[in-house]
């Protein structure tokens, strides 16, 4: 695990290079033989800077950029970031970003610079970059999909990240709440999706550990970070250990999160679409050690 408390810049990201240990490449693989396919266990990056959000909760922008640089980077093992881009998606991709729309929204200053990445970094034109949050009519044409939520607790699932964010393309979500969350894996392998999504990207800047999606503000705290991967289901599973050990700590003794959010091993048991056995995860961090939750 590669660890550094300084502040980042995108020039330090850049210059440097990511050990081939930290890199598992499973893009455009569908994600029920993702593993297999590898051999090896998910990896899963987390990237932190204590100053990407200011006390006003203001976000800079030049230090999230480093940070996305950081995240791509580190789950490819490439040494550059057009390079590290252009593994996971190619120049003539149609790409969805699925950000996390409202209540707790993934924060505009994160889309725009994976944007500019993809403009930049992969040569996609603006024009096929697409907003595809909400119906299924939403990700049809696209050829890529980067699932980019907000890290968050949800008083109907439990969690309300990764797995749930495609809930809009099932045309009825409230089929998918308390214990019919169960079934919301099976919304990652309707045609419109299935096989679809390169990147799992989490904004994990200011996250919500109880009361959501409705923001509390007794329950956000500046995390500063960013969580990936290519295995949506371990990457949900750590999303879920940091709600859980942030939860722990207000209340200094377990504090379980309600509903118990099934969602995220029926992902993997019943839908196959990854690991949610911790063991089973590689966690990868860079920067920002305080408070990182993960122990």
């Amino acid at each position: 695990m590669e660890n550094n408390p300084k502040c980042l810049t995108r020039r330090d990201f850049i210059r440097g290079t990511v050990g081939a240990t930290l890199a598992v490449s499973v893009m455009g693989v569908p994600w029920a033989d993702a593993r297999a396919a590898v051999g090896r266990p998910s990896l899963v990056s987390v990237v932190r800077d204590k100053n990407v959000m200011d006390a006003g909760l203001r976000i800079d922008a030049e230090i999230l950029k480093a940070m996305l640089d950081r995240t791509v980077l580190q789950l490819t093992g490439k040494s550059n970031i057009q390079e590290a881009w252009t593994e996971m998606i190619k120049p003539d991709d149609i790409v969805g970003l699925v950000p996390t729309p409202h209540l707790n929204p993934t924060h505009p200053e994160l889309v725009n610079a994976v944007k500019v990445s993809l403009m930049e970094a992969v040569g996609i034109s603006e024009k096929n970059i697409i907003m595809a949050q909400g119906g299924k009519s939403k990700p049809k044409p696209c050829t890529a999909l980067i699932c980019m939520p907000a890290l968050k607790g949800h008083w109907l699932t439990g969690i309300g990240t990764v797995i749930k964010n495609y809930i809009m393309y099932s045309g009825r979500p409230s089929d998918y709440h308390q214990e019919d969350s169960a079934k919301l894996g099976e919304i990652w392998l309707i045609p419109e999706v299935k096989g679809k999504t390169r990147l799992v990207l989490v904004d994990a800047i200011h996250p919500l550990c109880d009361k959501g999606p409705q923001p509390d503000p007794r329950y956000k705290w500046p995390y500063n970070g960013l969580l990936s991967g290519t295995d949506p289901v371990a990457v949900e599973t750590v999303c879920l250990k940091i709600l859980t050990e942030k939860r722990n700590a207000l209340r200094g003794e377990p504090w379980p999160i309600t509903p118990p959010p099934i969602c995220v091993e029926a992902a993997d048991k019943a839908y196959g679409l990854g690991t949610s056995k911790i063991e089973q995860i590689k966690i990868a961090h860079f920067g920002w050690e305080e408070d990182l939750l993960l122990g």
